[in-house]
């Protein structure tokens, strides 16, 4: 067997793993692109609360039912997803706070700011190097961290903090952080104290410049994507800042990016671009060419209704997809070999 077999064998078995373990749906399951063609890729789940995922809440989140009423677990308004192994969080400004949805341990809860404060406008997620997750608010104009275990949200100390923080994006390996500046159009790179390091971009269309920018996404070996939102693409630099190429275009036709949202990519090297205009997720490969198209309008298992982030799980390759306004998290997996 070759190592591409096994490979692609492997990412089966954890894909059918993930499927047991979390009671997947029954029924026949959307595949893209549909028969009579070779699936490349396939939906293995959707949720919407802690219930889905066969959880409960834990001792502390069951005393503040008590003692204050009980919490709804239910999204409502998912905007960004990030995984740390067994644990899943979903970004959602209308419930208040980030989801914390531990498959392994059981356990559920709504994380907030110091103090149970509510976070008005939780929009960015990214895991950090030692299992934290760093929430991009933009409303409150602030980058928080979630500890590993820890049920509050604790803001960083920014020398120069950025107007309007969106979309993030974090390199263990140099240790930056890296978070857009929406409404100043740039992308702040700062050190794990929070001190400033580097700028990326200004307004304007030429390459490497921005137009009210949004979602972040760093791969391996240090490529960040960037959503440019109302220059309808993504940008494409090197860790150093450096630009390095773009994608997408303003059309309405497939390939173009109308809405573009989230932005993320596997271990194969495909790009996954979430387009809220076109309720889809379009897959490209390294050199910007469209290979599939994902979704269409709608409530059904693998339709959406303006999605937004995305999260590709290196480890398992299963991607998560905030369908923010169908309420839920759709989790597709690429099956379809590197091609």
């Amino acid at each position: 067997m070759s190592g591409r077999t096994r490979s692609a064998a492997a990412a089966v078995a954890g894909l059918l793993l993930s499927v047991a373990a979390w009671a997947a749906d029954t029924g026949a399951l959307p595949v893209w692109p549909a028969p009579p063609e070779r699936a490349r890729v396939r939906f293995v789940r959707s949720f919407s609360s802690a219930e889905d995922l066969g959880l409960q809440k834990g001792f502390l989140a069951k005393l503040k039912d008590f003692l204050f009423g009980a919490e709804d677990s239910r999204l409502r308004r998912p905007m960004a997803v990030a995984v740390d192994g067994d644990v899943v969080f979903v970004a959602d400004p209308d419930a208040g706070g980030v989801h914390r949805f531990d498959t392994a341990g059981g356990d559920y809860a709504l994380i907030g700011g110091p103090d149970d404060a509510p976070l008005p406008s939780p929009v960015g997620l990214a895991r950090g190097a030692d299992g934290e997750i760093y929430v991009a608010d933009s409303v409150l104009a602030q980058v928080l961290v979630i500890a590993r275990g820890a049920r509050h949200a604790v803001p960083l100390a920014f020398d120069a903090p950025p107007a309007q923080p969106t979309g993030i994006a974090f390199d263990a390996s140099g240790g930056r952080l890296y978070v857009t500046d929406t409404a100043n159009h740039r992308i702040e790179v700062f050190d794990r104290a929070g001190k400033h390091l580097q700028r990326i971009g200004k307004r304007g269309t030429g390459d490497g410049e921005f137009n009210f920018p949004t979602y972040l996404w760093l791969a391996s070996p240090h490529r960040l994507y960037a959503t440019d939102s109302l220059n309808y693409r993504i940008e494409v630099f090197d860790a150093g800042g450096r630009f390095l190429g773009k994608l997408g275009r303003q059309g309405n036709g497939t390939g173009a990016a109308a809405r573009p949202k989230g932005v993320a990519t596997d271990r194969q090297g495909h790009i996954y671009v979430v387009d809220a205009l076109f309720n889809a997720v379009q897959i490209f490969d390294g050199d910007g060419r469209l290979l599939l198209p994902i979704g269409q309008i709608g409530q059904e298992r693998g339709e959406f209704w303006l999605p937004t982030g995305i999260f590709v799980d290196q480890a398992t390759g299963l991607i998560y997809v905030a369908d923010s306004y169908n309420r839920r998290v759709q989790v597709l997996a690429h099956v379809g070999g590197d091609e």
